[in-house]
């Protein structure tokens, strides 16, 4: 999850640029470094997965455990649709040009698709090549094939990663978390070298404190922090039940953290210089297009037009020519770098859209692009190894499921029952259920799982209970930092989190989607159908729901148990 994590957070600064760096790094202390010193504390002092680990803690909080389970196996489900789409445009990377470089042509051979004519190369391939993504969620459409083909692909490449459990697992690990480093040196050379990255540069650390006052900002940050680091997914809690009971956790927290979050900057960077270099060709290419019908229409000499004394001579035809002006005026766009820069593209949009875009017009294009998506692969596979952990180990940890099958079968059936639930995601209309499954299949569960965590640890299992078992593991007593953010700053930040998060939703009213529109070639906001919210309800319910009734059920068995004593008695 952390490598993954980091290329997110290159994702999630592009809507807010610098005000985005002050609530992630605070983030970052109150919450993050705490809260991942915490989990993988637990899985090395309880020596289980997070189904067991909790229930060691107390009975009671079997079902914080099984709330991790369920949200790591929805993030599994439509999470590898992305080494899918990885796959896909590696491919197509071999190709001489690019195919998303150019328009297609149409039937008749007479000119370009009228969609791609209204849009661009890269998003008519993006929608229309690889998703041919339907005008709305109500119209489900096929399942298309080949993404399906390469979806099957993705699962078996992470089944054979996880096929022997975690020796296997930590040897992929490796190439999963070097390799990327690798190509981000190699794009960070590149990036800063294009024309315009320091644009992209300066917009990215350019505050925006007014961001600041809005809460969304804020949950944005929390929820970088928790994909990024894996909090509440029971990931850390299953591969530290693996750690030697030795095993300084604390100093690894603390790196694993440092090392996250300097890995975002990188990224980031890189993210923006290429982000610049895109912008400001669309800038200029803008500019040149409407240098060139001006010279057409009002027949000036060639050079008299420059991007310098554009506006001037602007001012001048429409003094000297207004009827012209005005008859040519619907063609003149009004372009703005900044307006370039503000056309932020989050999640699946900045990954296949922005960054192919970025890539066609680069020199060599088709090596940028293969070392592009084998760096998305390798992060995407890293995350799924920690994703079917969390699923994997509280499975192999139950004796009755353990003792009748051998890991590689429990491994098999995860990863079958994952893909073909997963080929939904594959429709015309999957993109819209992907959108759904990332936007609250997590957010909302993991805020309440952390929060119980934390609440365990220091109320029911007791800090000062906990510390000794710290001390007993590590050797050294437990700093103060740990207990103010465990007992009171981590938990009052989260429920502070959880009413922003709830107050938005009502506010908002009737939830809304994106949804493609090919007459226009764009997105258009339309609202959730019916049995979307309730889906989005379900998605919420299904792990929010089993810590209370993991607690019921525990509670009635005790109690059904002291009956029967008292009976027999």
């Amino acid at each position: 999850m952390v490598f993954a994590g980091c290329w997110f957070a290159a994702q999630c600064l592009f809507s807010l640029a610098g005000g985005f760096l002050i609530p992630y790094f605070i983030m970052l202390i109150v919450e993050g470094m705490p809260l991942l010193y915490l989990e993988l504390a637990v899985g090395q002092r309880m020596r289980q997965g997070s189904i067991g680990a909790w229930k060691i803690i107390s009975p009671y909080l079997c079902g914080v455990g099984v709330a991790s389970v369920v949200v790591s196996f929805f993030l599994s489900m439509y999470y590898n649709v992305i080494n899918a789409w990885a796959f896909w445009y590696l491919f197509h990377s071999f190709q001489n040009p690019l195919p998303w470089a150019t328009c297609p042509l149409n039937s008749n051979r007479t000119g370009y698709e009228e969609e791609c004519e209204k849009t661009s190369s890269t998003q008519y391939f993006w929608y229309r090549q690889t998703l041919n993504i339907s005008p709305s969620l109500e119209t489900s459409g096929a399942v298309q094939w080949e993404q399906a083909l390469c979806l099957m692909l993705a699962w078996l490449v992470v089944y054979l990663c996880i096929l022997r459990g975690t020796e296997s697992t930590g040897k992929v690990v490796y190439v999963t978390a070097s390799l990327p480093y690798c190509v981000l040196i190699i794009y960070l050379i590149r990036g800063l070298t294009l024309h315009g990255a320091v644009n992209g540069l300066i917009y990215m650390f350019t505050p925006k404190l007014e961001q600041l006052s809005n809460p969304k900002t804020w949950i944005s940050a929390a929820t970088q922090i928790f994909f990024s680091l894996g909090l509440g997914f029971g990931s850390l809690i299953a591969f530290a039940s693996y750690n030697e009971p030795s095993n300084n956790c604390e100093r690894h927290a603390i790196i694993v953290s440092l090392i996250n979050s300097a890995t975002s900057i990188f990224a980031s960077i890189v993210t923006f210089s290429i982000y610049g270099f895109k912008a400001t060709f669309n800038y200029e290419s803008c500019i040149n297009r409407v240098i060139l019908l001006l010279l057409n229409a009002f027949d000036l000499e060639e050079g008299s037009l420059t991007a310098d004394n554009l506006n001037e001579m602007k001012d001048y035809l429409m003094a000297t020519h207004p009827q012209e002006y005005a008859q040519l005026l619907p063609q003149l766009k009004n372009c703005s770098l900044e307006a370039e820069l503000d056309t932020a593209v989050q999640g699946t949009g900045l990954a296949f859209i922005v960054y192919s875009e970025a890539i066609k017009n680069m020199e060599v294009s088709q090596l940028y692009s293969v070392l592009y998506f084998v760096m998305l692969l390798m992060l995407g596979i890293g995350s799924m190894l920690g994703n079917t952990a969390a699923i994997l180990t509280p499975l192999t940890d139950s004796k009755f499921i353990a003792s009748r099958f051998p890991k590689e079968v429990i491994s098999g059936v995860v990863c079958f029952v994952n893909c073909i639930i997963g080929l939904i995601f594959t429709m015309e209309a999957g993109n819209y259920w992907f959108d759904i499954f990332n936007d609250y299949a997590a957010t909302l569960s993991l805020l309440l799982i952390v929060l119980v965590e934390t609440i365990a640890v220091c109320y029911i299992y007791g800090l000062r209970r906990f510390e000794k078992d710290l001390h007993t593991m590590i050797g050294r007593k437990l700093n103060w930092y740990w207990k103010v953010m465990w007992a009171f700053a981590s938990p009052l930040l989260i429920i502070s989190l959880f009413i922003f998060y709830l107050t938005d939703y009502i506010l908002t009213g009737t939830l809304q989607y994106q949804a493609w529109d090919a007459t226009q070639g764009q997105l258009v906001t339309k609202d959730y159908p019916g049995y979307a919210l309730a889906v989005i309800g379900l998605l919420v319910a299904s792990s929010t729901m089993c810590i209370p009734l993991g607690a019921l059920v525990t509670f009635i068995r005790k109690r059904l148990k002291r009956e029967r004593v008292s009976t027999v008695a």
